[in-house]
């Protein structure tokens, strides 16, 4: 099983139909298959975004304790980082790429666990590919070598 690096964009696409689109569509099939490994920031944006959704009517209560009943039965494992010491690499990022960390966390793990990277952000996505990551192409998995017969 052969994972891969989810970010928020692509999470809260699946709750905003006006944000849904074929990639995301793709990447939340992939997780039929395979697993998503997201930074611990990831729940605090998740739950972020839900805020901000309900406080602008776009979404209701109901429909984010949905959601989160949908993200909490994905295989998505929340991998906390790895020391203080170890989040320099993030700051590292973050000030190479004048993102937030929060944007870094994202390539930063896909760094350390060589992975591809998930996202819908065009300038994430571009900064990770500086950094040598991949981008997840959910068309193009090893469980489909070969017919998917591995």
């Amino acid at each position: 099983m052969t994972g891969f690096v989810l970010d928020c964009s692509v999470t809260m696409a699946w709750c905003f139909s006006d944000e849904f689109n074929d990639y995301a569509s793709s990447v939340q099939d992939a997780l039929q298959h395979t697993q998503a490994r997201v930074p611990a920031i990831w729940y605090f944006e998740v739950a972020n975004v839900l805020v901000v959704g309900e406080r602008r009517a776009r979404l209701t209560a109901e429909d984010s304790v949905a959601f989160l009943s949908l993200v909490a039965r994905l295989p998505i494992e929340i991998v906390p980082p790895e020391t203080a010491d170890g989040m320099s690499n993030t700051l590292a990022i973050a000030k190479q790429t004048g993102f937030s960390a929060y944007d870094s966390a994202y390539i930063d793990l896909a760094t350390r666990e060589n992975v591809p990277l998930a996202t819908l952000d065009k300038s994430v996505a571009a900064a990770a590919q500086a950094f040598g990551v991949q981008l997840f192409d959910p068309m193009h998995r090893p469980d489909r070598a070969n017919g998917g017969n591995e």
